[in-house]
């Protein structure tokens, strides 16, 4: 542990909803925090479930937003989330709780008609878990509303860095590094800013995350701790492999790789603000400190295994167009793209061949177009052939040992040949990280299986 009165960069600490679950886990948070002198910016999200059938805080905010606008009573709604703060309140020996609740619920009733009600009555649960933890560690709360903007379109205002670098730095700048001097620390609400006109305005769903990284980045923290109820990042699902490695260290580049699957603990925003300023991300487990977890960083020496890890996602269709002479047809992939885009629908990969190409997007992105599609695509492009393939899972091998590694192809295809997997697509990104196959769902779970058991060798 670093010396107390050291100087050093700081670190900036969020702790998930499953961390601040209860009285219990907040205790476990604050001998976390008092630990290390170095963890001085706290970041928290609302409280998440204490059990299976439990229900998060935020959930039920915004079931108060819509019962209000529905013209109904929220009280009882809210009774819940009273209960649910002043039972924590009480066990950890805090005044002031039941102030707060009042004055949130007295907001949420007289501004239920607000343009900003929603994201204002959602942003709540942070708030009032930030004034809670603030309280019991001995620290200084600072709303996000005065240090996070948006523009007027809706992304981060850049000045919010030197706001928040301005605001935080004179306390966490302290030298005095004990549980004894408690003025060094700061406790951060996470997933709300205020919009251009001054109003409440919150990150997409898990944005907590997102509002870590901006603080770590402001600050100039050593390393952005994002503390959760996992281990870390797994090489693959651990629901299909019981027992998968753990992943000590990934690039930005790969766990973006691997996010685009599903496979993150972490919001995928988050990513940006501290790789740019070269930070680094370390993945913890709240309920057991003592784990090494996964550390996310710009670069990383060449591992053992050229593979880092296995993903995917089920639940992609496949629109596949040949036409002979299509490479001499100039602009024949572009108006194709163009009729999807005129459709709202996004694209995932292109792979194409002299007379063919195939465009893959998610199924429920083409399902209410399907036939207006498929006749534009008959009308504009009028291909030889034309067929749609439902039902595709997608597969992510990444590694960014993979561009240097001879052989990897061989064994990825031998794998799911051996285990029978037919493969309907191939796809390799031009930064030779990852390695995209196409199967049919019912083989999702054998072919991650396949993979897995080829790059991974048995403990």
């Amino acid at each position: 542990m670093p010396q107390t009165g050291q100087a050093q960069s700081p670190l900036a600490c969020k702790f998930g909803g499953t961390s601040l679950a209860g009285a219990a886990q907040i205790k476990r948070v604050a001998s976390i925090v008092r630990a290390d002198p170095r963890r001085r910016v706290i970041v928290v999200s609302a409280p998440g479930k204490r059990s299976a059938s439990d229900k998060k805080v935020t959930d039920l905010l915004y079931l108060c937003h819509h019962t209000l606008r529905e013209g109904l009573s929220a009280a009882s709604i809210f009774a819940l989330i009273r209960e649910r703060y002043v039972e924590m309140a009480q066990d950890l020996g805090i005044e002031g709780m039941p102030g707060w609740l009042d004055e949130v619920e007295a907001g949420m009733v007289a501004g239920a008609k607000r343009e900003d009600s929603a994201d204002w009555l959602a942003s709540r649960g942070e708030y009032l878990q930030a004034r809670l933890v603030a309280c019991y560690l001995g620290a200084r709360f600072v709303d996000a509303a005065d240090l996070i903007r948006f523009t007027e379109d809706g992304w981060l205002d850049p000045s919010s860095y030197e706001t928040i670098a301005r605001t935080l730095g004179p306390t966490i700048a302290s030298n005095r590094l004990s549980e004894t001097a408690p003025e060094s620390l700061v406790v951060v609400p996470g997933f709300y800013g205020r919009d251009a006109n001054g109003r409440i305005k919150t990150f997409s769903r898990g944005g907590s995350d997102v509002t870590g990284a901006i603080v770590a980045r402001a600050v100039g923290a050593a390393a952005y701790e994002n503390w959760t109820d996992v281990d870390g990042l797994m090489m693959a699902d651990p629901r299909l492999i019981p027992n998968a490695r753990p992943i000590r260290e990934v690039t930005y580049r790969e766990l973006r790789e691997l996010s685009y699957m599903g496979a993150s603990v972490l919001h995928e925003e988050a990513v940006f603000p501290v790789r740019e300023a070269g930070i680094p991300i370390h993945i913890r487990n709240t309920n057991a400190p003592e784990l090494p977890g996964t550390w996310i960083r710009s670069t990383r020496p060449n591992a053992e295994l050229p593979v880092v890890g296995i993903a995917g996602r089920k639940g992609f269709s496949t629109i596949q167009i040949e036409k002979s002479l299509m490479n001499q047809e100039r602009g024949f992939g572009r108006r194709a793209l163009q009729i999807l885009e005129s459709h709202g629908i996004s694209f995932e990969h292109t792979p194409t061949s002299i007379d063919s190409m195939s465009v893959i997007m998610h199924e429920e992105e083409l399902r209410e177009r399907r036939v207006a599609v498929v006749d534009e695509i008959q009308r504009v492009l009028q291909p030889d052939r034309l067929e749609i393939l439902d039902g595709m899972a997608l597969i992510a091998t990444v590694g960014q040992g993979m561009s240097h590694t001879i052989g990897i192809a061989a064994r990825l295809f031998g794998a799911l040949g051996n285990a029978g997997i037919n493969i309907r697509m191939i796809d390799q990104g031009a930064s030779e990280i990852n390695i995209i196959t196409g199967v049919m769902n019912e083989d999702y779970e054998a072919a991650i299986r396949a993979i897995y058991d080829t790059f991974v060798p048995a403990d």
